[in-house]
């Protein structure tokens, strides 16, 4: 299946590869095709708004460039841990639970900009800017939700029939990088996280389905907050943009 479709410079969809559908890059080809994977500044409701991809299945992953990066982002299933059963799953849509997310925001690409400059620019503001730094002049890389939106014929929120779930999810090191005011990437991080897992168990779970009280009392209240703020949606957004990975932190 293609990988992080949307995604510049080597995404199939991108604005820099040229092709505008999955047919016109893989021609006869394209038959076999069945999923899409989303990319890290993307998720399935942004694939909801291109019907041309109603066809295909949206999953999820993560690049394997390091053990922190595995899970965070993920496609379940129900089914036997077994690759045809997977494959009938994402061919046919039985068994397909549906992804875990980055917030698109967090990705590397997901609005237009010119990282020298410290440019960023919603889909609108680019268009107005014809596509030039504003600062330099140079042209922007065009970002993942404004060529969403170049292809898309429907409006956001629609979600076709039979589309498995979704959930965006902030990973368990950024919060606590939130939390701590150092990098996700150090020390402090590692040491807390690593703790965590030990006495709570895996990482998903701790973000979505452990009681708050019970993260509390194992020595992590204010890791708890974090994550309850997060559980409710109260997180500040600052969006990723030409190579730079955007950032959320709890309120």
């Amino acid at each position: 299946m293609p990988a992080h479709v949307w995604t510049p410079w080597v995404g199939v969809l991108s604005a820099t590869t040229g092709f505008d559908s999955i047919e016109a890059c893989y021609g006869d080809l394209a038959r076999h095709l069945f999923a899409v994977e989303t990319g890290l500044s993307a998720d399935p409701p942004m694939n909801w708004r291109v019907s041309r991809l109603d066809r295909f299945r949206s999953v999820s992953y993560s690049d394997a460039h390091a053990p922190s990066r595995l899970g965070r982002e993920a496609t379940e299933f129900a089914t036997e841990l077994d690759y045809f059963a997977i494959r009938r799953a994402l061919e046919t849509g039985d068994g397909l639970q549906g992804t875990v997310e980055f917030f698109p925001e967090q990705g590397r690409y997901h609005l237009s900009g010119h990282r020298r400059c410290g440019v960023r620019l919603e889909p609108a503001e680019a268009r107005r800017a014809r596509m030039r730094c504003p600062v330099c002049g140079k042209r922007l890389t065009m970002g993942v939700l404004q060529r969403v939106e170049d292809l898309a014929d429907r409006p956001a929120g629609v979600r076709p029939a039979g589309a498995a779930s979704w959930r965006n999810l902030l990973a368990l090191d950024e919060v606590v990088a939130g939390v701590t005011g150092v990098g996700p990437t150090s020390k402090t991080v590692r040491r807390t996280i690593d703790a965590m897992v030990e006495l709570l168990g895996p990482e998903l779970p701790i973000l979505e389905r452990l009681p708050l009280e019970g993260i509390d009392k194992a020595g992590f209240p204010a890791v708890a907050e974090a994550i309850g703020k997060v559980r409710r949606g109260e997180v500040v957004r600052d969006p990723g943009f030409d190579g730079q990975y955007g950032s959320f932190r709890p309120a």
